[in-house]
């Protein structure tokens, strides 16, 4: 059983932390500030929530166990809110959309 337990925590572990290195090259690698936001915000919070996960298991404690799902459950709620406050924060400070960009919908809306 402990062999089953470890082998969940490390698959937990690595799963995180590609999540958690492909919001950083999402980051690096991404054009604009909207896309790498929602690069951060995404991938960042899955990673985030599976370490997070992978650590409660790992203890072996419900109490432990339930903070970590209370961590996780409060990074799935406030990631999004967070994200969208950021981009509507760029957009009103000027920050333009990609090259590739097709549509603006906050710009649209502005218009009418």
């Amino acid at each position: 059983m402990d062999i089953l337990l470890a082998l969940v925590v490390a698959v937990l572990l690595v799963a995180g932390g590609v999540f958690a290195l492909l919001a950083a090259i999402g980051i690096v690698r991404l054009p604009d500030v909207y896309t790498r936001m929602h690069a951060a915000s995404k991938a960042g919070t899955v990673g985030s929530g599976l370490m997070l996960i992978a650590a409660g298991v790992h203890s072996g404690e419900f109490a432990t166990f339930a903070r970590a799902f209370a961590g996780v459950v409060f990074f799935i709620l406030t990631a999004p809110v967070a994200a969208h406050l950021v981009a509507k924060a760029a957009h009103l400070a000027g920050y333009r959309l990609a090259r590739g960009a097709v549509c603006d919908d906050m710009r649209d809306k502005a218009k009418n």
